[in-house]
């Protein structure tokens, strides 16, 4: 990629902020992002998983508790825009989330409550239910299979 991964940088940046900065600048963040064109969200999707793994998982582990945090606090319509962004970069490129530490982002998934695991279940659940046959594959051949059966997918 010639251009600078900016959103990258954001990530790496948010991941060393304390929570008290950490969390009102990523809420400002998703809101900008759900008044993007789809073509900048796409943008920022790939950003974001192209810097993922090149984050310390310590930093990557607070960094995505917070951020699962604030979307069980979001509508379901933006949850469905966030996953459904993320689901569909992932089908259409599997080898993006190879280098991800997905048993450890299961592990910060099963820390959250038990209400905010079912709010961010059923919105996971409901989209890759509505998947192609062919990309309900593809995106069950990258979740581990404990992911899977928690998510019910």
């Amino acid at each position: 990629m010639s251009e600078p991964n900016y959103a990258g940088n954001i990530i790496v940046n948010l991941a060393g902020l304390p929570e008290f900065l950490r969390k009102p600048i990523l809420l400002k963040r998703l809101s900008e992002f759900f008044s993007m064109p789809q073509k900048d969200r796409r943008e920022i999707i790939n950003n974001a998983l192209q810097a993922g793994p090149t984050i310390q998982f310590d930093k990557f582990s607070t960094l995505f508790k917070t951020w699962l945090e604030i979307l069980c606090n979001l509508s379901e319509e933006q949850r469905t825009i966030m996953f459904s962004n993320y689901i569909t970069e992932i089908v259409d490129h599997p080898e993006k989330i190879v280098l991800f530490h997905l048993d450890g982002i299961f592990e910060i998934y099963m820390s959250l409550s038990k209400e905010q695991k079912a709010i961010l279940s059923e919105s996971i659940r409901r989209i890759i239910m509505s998947l192609d046959e062919d990309s309900r594959k593809k995106i069950r051949l990258t979740i581990p299979d404990r992911a899977r059966k928690e998510l019910g997918v």
